[in-house]
C-alpha cells in the first residue's frame, strides 16, 4: 500500500533512518548496496518519496518489506499494477527469501517461477473443499480437468437412474494403443526436456 510511505521522507530514510547500514538475514548491508538490488539509482537516495513513479515507490515498499525479520510472508496478489521491473525485483527477492511464502495470485508465469507447490481446492463432490498438493500448476489441470469430467459423467448416471448401458459406456475408460501408450510413457521425459528448455531460455532473456 503505498498509503504507507512518508512522501516527505527521501529513499535512503525510508529505509535506513539512521546512519548508512541496514540489517538484512542478519548481516550489515551498506544502503547504496541494498538500494542496488532494488534498481535505485545513487542520485535517487535523497529524493523525495513523493517525487518516485509509482512502480518506484513499489519497488521500495518491497525493500522495506524485505527488511523486516519474518519466517512467513502471506501476499496476495502481489503482482498487481507493478511494471515489468518491480516485477523482476519481487521473483527473485521471493525466490531468495529463506522463509515460507504463501502467494495467492493469477498471474501464470509468476507462479510457475516462484512457487515450490501448489494447493488445489477440490470443487466436485463429495469431496468439496478438500484441499490437494501439487509440484506445478500443470499438475493441478490435469487433475482439475479429471475432476470435471468425472463430475460429468457422475451428473448423467444420476439423471439416468444410476445403470444403463449408456452410462456404464461413458464410464469406461478406453484402452490406449500401442503408439498412444508409448507416447504417453514418455511425456514425463518430454516435460523435463521442456522444463529445462523454459528455464534456460527465461535465463537468457534476461541477460541485459
Amino acid at each position: 500500500n503505498r498509503e504507507e510511505l512518508d512522501k516527505n521522507a527521501t529513499v535512503m530514510k525510508t529505509l535506513c533512518p539512521e546512519g548508512e547500514w541496514v540489517d538484512y538475514r542478519g548481516g550489515k548491508i551498506h544502503i547504496r548496496g541494498y538500494l542496488d538490488r532494488f534498481l535505485f539509482s545513487q542520485g535517487q537516495m535523497e529524493m523525495q518519496v513523493g517525487k518516485l513513479s509509482g512502480g518506484e515507490q513499489s519497488r521500495l515498499l518491497l525493500a522495506k518489506l524485505m527488511l523486516k525479520e519474518a519466517n512467513v510472508l502471506v501476499l496476495d496478489e502481489p503482482t498487481n499494477d507493478l511494471d515489468m521491473a518491480t516485477l523482476s525485483v519481487l521473483e527473485e527477492c521471493l525466490t531468495d527469501f529463506p522463509g515460507a511464502v504463501f502467494l495467492v495470485t493469477h498471474d501464470r508465469y509468476f507462479l510457475d517461477q516462484v512457487a515450490t507447490k501448489i494447493l488445489g481446492f477440490n470443487a466436485f463432490k463429495p469431496e468439496t473443499g478438500k484441499i490437494m498438493a501439487f509440484e506445478g500448476l500443470g499438475q493441478w489441470e490435469t487433475w482439475h480437468n479429471e475432476q470435471e469430467a468425472q463430475a460429468k459423467i457422475d451428473a448423467k448416471k444420476s439423471k439416468s437412474g444410476g445403470g444403463g448401458a449408456a452410462a456404464e459406456a461413458a464410464k469406461k475408460q478406453r484402452k490406449l494403443s500401442f503408439n498412444e501408450q508409448r507416447e504417453f510413457d514418455g511425456l514425463e521425459a518430454k516435460i523435463h526436456e521442456a522444463e529445462e528448455l523454459l528455464e534456460k531460455l527465461t535465463t537468457e532473456s534476461q541477460e541485459p
